[in-house]
């Protein structure tokens, strides 16, 4: 009952945000031509349920090749995040195109979040069990998200593992709804990483 009352709210959520982001990308479109200058969108691939690999999209935030072939975390204040690209991550309007993602299935409303393969294999190498967040679906939020901030080290990522690992191990409709709330204040009250 759970994974049927969590799958609807991804398909309600996702009709929402879709609709959130026909509304909102010619806007985009057109600042991305002023302050971007670049593709309008970003895709990458991501590590989801049972390890397997997804593309996720994204309006971009970064400049062009940003990582030039290598894979760098991502951190509060990076210097590769252009001026509108911070206007989108803390508005998280940035993240609107993954409910493509979660309507194919690929993603959650909420879970841990994907992480790219480069990183899950070094992860996975440094930090006992952090495979074990791949038994659900990724989500677009979660109990780590709303918990810590960016993790840029090994010794963050473990530490968001144990919020993740705790979600896994206990979620129900009452901790969703809780990390739906967090993530709502989050946003309005500007309080994101």
């Amino acid at each position: 009952i759970y994974l049927f009352i969590l799958r609807t709210l991804d398909l309600v959520s996702s009709i929402f945000g879709l609709s959130v982001m026909l509304l909102v990308t010619p806007i985009v479109f057109i600042c991305n031509l002023f302050f971007n200058k670049g593709p309008l969108f970003y895709t990458q691939t991501r590590m989801g349920m049972g390890g397997k690999l997804f593309t996720i999209y994204k309006f971009r935030t970064m400049v062009p090749n940003a990582e030039n072939g290598n894979a760098i975390w991502a951190s509060k204040n990076d210097v590769r995040i252009t001026y509108f690209g911070k206007f989108l991550r803390n508005k998280r309007i940035d993240e609107l195109p993954q409910f493509f993602n979660i309507i194919k299935g690929d993603m959650s409303i909420i879970g841990p979040r994907p992480e790219r393969t480069e990183f899950v294999k070094e992860l996975a190498k440094e930090i006992p069990f952090y495979t074990i967040r791949n038994i659900i679906r990724p989500g677009l939020t979660g109990w780590a998200q709303v918990n810590y901030p960016y993790a840029n080290s090994v010794e963050e990522q473990e530490i968001k593992l144990r919020y993740d690992l705790y979600y896994i191990k206990e979620r129900t409709t009452f901790l969703d709804f809780k990390i739906l709330i967090k993530t709502f204040t989050t946003v309005l009250l500007k309080k994101g990483q």
